[in-house]
């Protein structure tokens, strides 16, 4: 009855989620794959309250470009990352984003941009649409092979205090996990 219960509870959670899953599309501009994603959640009382308190936020969306193969497990062909720091500065009231395309949003190896908001909805818009992401260059396709790209969005609780770190083990509330996977079609040969 437990079990039952539970799966209830997942399905019914599910449901409610479902119109959250993030529209992605795939498309092929100059001979690059490029990628563009809208989502949306609700972030939750605690992070909210973190980021009020002046704790900046981190979260990665990642996009891995794959092969299928019927043999074996699909094979990675591609694989871009994507940090972002949200961070409040109660001085002057304002929102910041950092947006890194390197292993850290201040990496000085990768670009880097900044921008500033007035509000917290303003800024997690900026964050929730990734627009023409280029994720891999149309040459790593095969062609007449069939590939999928996996998107995944996710807060990285790494990246926090140490002692936020430990409070957040095991806490829901501090959960932030988008992700979808689309098929590319194959290109004929002409």
């Amino acid at each position: 009855m437990l079990c039952l219960s539970q799966g209830q509870a997942r399905a019914a959670e599910a449901a409610s989620n479902a119109s959250r899953v993030p529209a992605i599309t795939v498309e092929r501009v100059e001979g690059n794959l490029l990628l563009s994603a809208h989502f949306q959640f609700d972030l939750p009382a605690v992070v909210e309250d973190a980021l009020y308190k002046g704790i900046p936020i981190y979260f990665v969306a990642q996009a891995d470009l794959l092969r299928d193969r019927w043999y074996w497990a699909n094979k990675t062909i591609a694989s871009k990352q994507r940090r972002m720091r949200l961070a409040y500065h109660p001085l002057t009231q304002r929102w910041r984003l950092n947006m890194g395309s390197g292993d850290m949003p201040d990496d000085t190896q990768g670009l880097t941009l900044s921008q500033s908001f007035e509000s917290l909805g303003e800024a997690m818009a900026s964050v929730t649409r990734i627009s023409r992401w280029k994720i891999a260059d149309e040459q790593d396709l095969k062609p007449e092979r069939t590939h999928i790209v996996e998107f995944s969005f996710q807060l990285d609780t790494s990246q926090l205090p140490r002692p936020l770190q430990i409070g957040t083990l095991g806490q829901s509330d501090w959960l932030i996990d988008v992700s979808v996977s689309q098929v590319v079609e194959a290109e004929r040969s002409k």
